[in-house]
Order: C-alpha cells, then sequence, then structure tokens
C-alpha cells in the first residue's frame, strides 16, 4: 500500500461520502478522464493539456477544477506559471476503460 494518504477520506461518514461523490463526479466524465491519461506522462501546463485534449482553454480550466475538487489533480505554481499533476486518486486512469 501506498505511504500516501488518501484524500478522499474524511473524519466522518457524511465527510468521506461527500469527498466520495465528488471524486466520482471528477472521473465519471470521459472528458475529464481524456485530461486525467494526458496527465500520466507528468506534470502539464493549460497550454500542454489545450494541445493534448484540443479544448478550448475555458472549458478545460473548468475541468480541471472538477478534478481537482475532487481530489485526481493537484495545481502546482511556480514563478506564476501553473501546471497539474496526478494525485494518487487520479492515477485511477490507469484502470478505466480507454
Amino acid at each position: 500500500m501506498s505511504e500516501k494518504k488518501s484524500k478522499t477520506t474524511g473524519k466522518s461518514m457524511k465527510e468521506t461520502k461527500e469527498y466520495h461523490t465528488r471524486y466520482l463526479r471528477a472521473i465519471n466524465n470521459p472528458t475529464r478522464r481524456k485530461i486525467l491519461r494526458s496527465l500520466k506522462g507528468g506534470c502539464k501546463t493549460i497550454m500542454d493539456l489545450k494541445t493534448d485534449t484540443g479544448l478550448d482553454p475555458t472549458i478545460l480550466k473548468w475541468h480541471l477544477d472538477i478534478l481537482e475538487h475532487g481530489s485526481c489533480v493537484e495545481k502546482d505554481i511556480k514563478n506564476g506559471d501553473i501546471t497539474y499533476k496526478l494525485t494518487q486518486e487520479g492515477e485511477v486512469v490507469n484502470y478505466l476503460d480507454h
């Protein structure tokens, strides 16, 4: 088992259920699964993801917000540059149908 702590469990059953609802909403969309697959190669910027997915940056950002809220991706900001990477939960993409 991984050393990382899951971000989809809470202190109460109600909190855990809310995390799982957000997580399932995030991965239960073909466009968001496409984004997750793109991130399998490592950290990427919005423009990298735009190139990989063909999505408009505004739409892409909306999907990334849902993935971040669902604990599937993390946003990192360095020197004003924003990159996204898969979380432990986001690695579920390795087991999803293409």
